[in-house]
This record gives C-alpha cells, structure tokens and sequence, in this order.
C-alpha cells in the first residue's frame, strides 16, 4: 500500500497588532486599520493574530497590571500610566513587566505597531529584550516624531503650513524648549526606531517626509491600510436634482470645514442648486472650536445640512446619495480613509492639492484638485460641476478601484514574510 504523504501544515505566523487606542474605544484611522487587519489575518489558514489596544483612561486598569483583557481572550487593553509626550517615553513603572509577561503569554512572531503613541518608542527596546527573533513593524500615521505640534507639520500659529522642521524653526513654534532640547528629541527617538525591522507609510508623501528625517529608505515601503468593506449599502432613489456635496470624518478645523461651509456661503443665493452634506462629530474639539462651529451651524444657509456622526458601517449608503466628496483638509493629510470610501463608491473627490490627498486623487480620473484653503476656488468648482453634470457622471468610469481588504491583507502577509527572508 503506498504511504501517503504526509499533510503539509497551513502557513502563518502569530501577529500582535498593537494601536496607540482600542478601536472598542475609539474609531481613528489607525485602531480601524488595526482591527481590520487583525480580522483579516485572522481568516487567512495558519495566521492567528492578536490586538492591543491602550486607553487613557485610568478606570480601565485593573489593581497589580495595566494590561487587562475586557473585550476578548485575544484581545488586550493597556491602561497608560506615566507617559512623556514630548520625546514618546513610556515612563509606567508597572508597564515593562506586564508587557514582558503579555509578550510571553502571546509569544507573537511579528509585533506591528499602528502608531508609537501610548506605547512609547522605548517598547520597541522591551520586545527585542523579550522576544529577541520577533520581527517589529511600525505604521506611520502622521508626523508626530517629526512635529511637536501635534504631528501635523502646522506652525504653532495654526495656519501656516510647515514644509521642514529644524530645532531652530521648531524652537521658534515653542519657545519653552530649546534647541538642543529639540536636537535631543530626535536623537531619541530615532535611537530605538533603528531598532525597527520595518517601517510602513500608506503614502509616498509621508514616506518621503520621515526618510528626509532620518529613516533609511531601505526600512520604508509603502503600503496602504487595509479598510475593512461594510455590507453592502441599498443604492438610494434620488428624488431631487440637487448637486449634492458629502463631507465625511472628523469636524475639524485643519479638516477644512470652514473652508467648506465658507464655499456654501457664497453658493446659498445662487440658482446653481448646490448643496452641502456633512457627516462628522466634534465633540472630541477644542471648546473654542466647538463654539464657533455651532454659531456657524446656526447661521448656515439652506443650502448646509449637519447630520451629526455616523458609523462607518452606513458610509456606504450616505456615500451613494451624493455627487461629489468634498476633502477640504488644511494640513498634509497622509492617507484619509473618506478618500478610499468614495474609490470604492464611485464617487468623484475633490481634495486640497497637497500632502498624501493630493497624491491619492488623479486630477481629472479621480477627481479635482483645489488650492488649499481657497473657498472661493471650491464654490467655482462647484458652480462648474454642477452646471455640467456629464462629466461628474463620466469620471465615475475613469476612478482607480479602492484596494480590497483582501489585497490589503495579502500585501502584509507578503511584507511580514519578507522580513524571515532577510539574512
């Protein structure tokens, strides 16, 4: 009788996915592609992948460990102790021990930060520690290593954009830590970034921007987040012939939503029939912001329309009732996810021209381009579109297909196995 041979096993690795937050928590871009991924991985034969998720909450921790499991056996919450936010040190006395001993428990062979936040760059140190032969991948979201303000390279006067930051420029935004303080800054961080086996950007612009810092090019590639697809949305029966803008996301002012609503301004008595819906929360803005917001809510034209937040479940079908998404965003967006959400929905996307937006949108195939911050510009473009509705129709052909989450998954399978190949 012959012997047959023996099954061969599936192939995979154990993957930690970790996030600056906890997507059960909070609904950013980086928990979204974190979870997302995990779930994908996670039906791949083979692949197990786990989460970590961090909270500043301190009513999440529990007595004798900051890291508890309240949403599933693979599923772990770090309670952030002491923290510095201007250098990224994880200064939690009770952290290094019980992420050592969540590391020995989940014994993952690639750890893939979405974000240094929470963590610190200092855990990058701890995992070669503990888990000398893992492999640590690192998702950059924004430029928060590069930029004090935030990460969103914006002078500290909130308006000017910043195209390079040096200790002396950086010094000049604030004042209250010196030069050197900023030269030190860098050199600590990019000390246990070198300790990184790879960086991921999901656009070449930022890509570009933390190489020209210090990453080697080698370590960078560009990849995008994997997106999670809702179920599938009921097309809608338009029942007006309005031209209908959709602005989708955080209600922000580097967001662009006043240079929206300042665009519906000089629309609101025309006969071109424009108009503005915007999906969004701000309840997570400066009070400042949130005031001025809601006085301009008030004094809005017919025209604009707020319908407050969403789930990302329902994007969708809010997506499919308009003509147009509108990403009016006054700093270098990286990678928006609105922009891959309208991709996937055919929808035509009107973008500032720069940063990772311009990038990602093809002027004349995807969309169009607006200088940044010109409300006068977007209510031109607007009073053009909607006068010639052919060729909004028209480019809903010509748009890139938005990446499947299947290929998305693929993609950092084929990057995570990459890394065992390297001498």
């Amino acid at each position: 009788m012959t012997k047959r041979p023996a099954k061969a096993e599936p192939a995979g690795r154990r993957v930690l996915l970790l996030s600056h937050s906890h997507p059960k928590l909070t609904r950013g871009g980086a928990e979204m592609a974190a979870v997302a991924l995990q779930a994908g991985l996670n039906a791949q034969p083979g692949w197990q992948a786990f989460l970590a998720g961090a909270t500043m909450d301190p009513g999440g921790a529990r007595a004798g460990s900051p890291i508890t499991q309240p949403f599933g056996e693979d599923d772990y919450l770090y309670t952030v102790g002491a923290f510095g936010w201007f250098n990224f040190a994880n200064r939690d006395r009770n952290f290094p021990r019980a992420f050592a001993d969540m590391l020995h428990e989940v014994r993952p062979e690639v750890l893939h930060f979405h974000h240094y936040l929470s963590f610190g760059v200092d855990t990058f140190a701890l995992v070669r520690r503990t888990l000398p032969d893992a492999k640590i991948v690192l998702t950059l979201h924004e430029f928060q290593a590069i930029c004090n303000h935030y990460g969103q390279m914006i002078k500290s006067d909130g308006h000017t954009l910043c195209r390079e930051a040096t200790p002396r420029d950086c010094n000049r935004c604030f004042s209250q830590f010196s030069r050197a303080d900023f030269f030190l800054r860098q050199m600590y961080i990019q000390r246990f970034f070198a300790l990184v086996d790879q960086f991921v950007a999901p656009s070449q612009f930022l890509a570009d921007r933390y190489i020209a810092w210090g990453i080697p090019a080698e370590k960078m590639r560009v990849l995008e987040n994997v997106i999670a697809s809702p179920a599938p949305a009921a097309a809608v029966a338009r029942q007006d012939t309005l031209f209908r803008v959709g602005f989708f996301g955080q209600v922000s002012r580097l967001k662009g939503v006043n240079v929206l609503l300042d665009a519906a301004d000089r629309l609101a008595d025309e006969k071109s029939a424009v108009t503005f819906d915007i999906h969004g929360d701000d309840s997570n803005q400066p009070d400042e912001f949130r005031a001025d917001f809601a006085q301009r809510r008030q004094l809005a034209g017919h025209n604009v329309r707020f319908h407050g937040a969403y789930d990302n479940a329902r994007v969708d079908g809010l997506m499919r009732n308009v003509d147009v998404v509108v990403v009016p965003s006054i700093w270098w967006e990286n990678s928006p996810i609105v922009i891959q959400e309208a991709l996937r929905n055919r929808k035509p996307i009107i973008c500032s021209d720069i940063g990772g937006m311009a990038e990602k949108v093809r002027p004349g195939l995807d969309g169009w381009h607006i200088p940044v911050g010109d409300a006068p510009a977007l209510a031109d473009l607007l009073r053009q579109l909607a006068g010639d509705r052919k060729a909004v129709a028209a480019m809903g052909k010509t748009m890139r297909a938005a990446a499947t989450p299947a290929d998305g998954v693929a993609a950092h399978i084929t990057l995570y196995d990459a890394l065992f190949s390297r001498p």
